[in-house]
């Protein structure tokens, strides 16, 4: 599938949801791609990426982002700690915050340098050991924590476990949300973003669909 395929198919399924056009996001994500195939959909027009390491978005964003205007740069995989700051400078978004000691650490870096990106907790729906993310029990009091720190939480993300169904862990994260009342749902990749679409995500995050299988280094 295509940049332009993709986009159709978003569409289409917000129509199917009875959702507004344009309310679902698409998150182009460009980790270990090559630069020309990035360079190739930022020619298309898109504008909205997804990177999951800080250090790599750092070694290809500021040279794109000095040629192309209106990009945005989120990040959707893990961050640690100590490289808070350099992400807090790069990125719009970081949709990964999960857990006490980072969001300390983004709280006190915010006051520092009077900026923050929008945050998004992630939530371990599948309560699965070797994943990152607040589990659901605790998503509420995480998400009051947060925003107890003044930081600026405006959504939820999830990783579906690959064996499970993941309309049900959508439900789930939307549930969430809403009784939180965040408004943005990070939920939703290349198998699944209809599903997503159908129950709230307002970003869905397609890499090799759009790009071509990852090209490991």
């Amino acid at each position: 599938m295509a940049l332009s395929d993709i986009t159709k198919a978003i569409a289409k399924a917000e129509t199917a949801a009875g959702r507004a056009p344009g309310s679902v996001r698409l998150i182009a994500v460009s980790k270990v791609q090559p630069l020309d195939r990035v360079e190739a959909v930022l020619n298309e027009g898109h504008r909205l990426f997804g990177e999951n390491r800080v250090q790599e978005a750092a070694g290809k964003w500021p040279d794109f982002r000095a040629r192309y205007d209106g990009v945005d740069l989120h990040l959707i995989g893990p961050l640690q700690s100590n490289k808070a700051r350099q992400a807090m400078e790069l990125f719009d978004a970081i949709h990964t915050l999960d857990r006490p000691k980072l969001a300390k650490a983004v709280a006190r870096l915010a006051q520092e340098m009077g900026q923050c990106p929008d945050l998004m907790i992630q939530v371990n729906t599948g309560e699965e050991p070797q994943k990152a993310g607040v589990l659901p029990a605790e998503a509420d009091a995480f998400v009051a924590d947060a925003r107890a720190m003044d930081l600026p939480v405006t959504g939820l993300m999830c990783i579906p476990p690959v064996e499970e169904e993941p309309s049900l862990h959508f439900a789930l994260l939307a549930k969430i949300a809403e009784r939180n009342g965040l408004k943005e749902l990070s939920m939703g990749m290349s198998a699944d973003f209809e599903a997503a679409v159908a129950l709230g995500a307002t970003y869905v995050r397609v890499g090799s669909a759009i790009f071509g299988e990852r090209v490991t280094p």
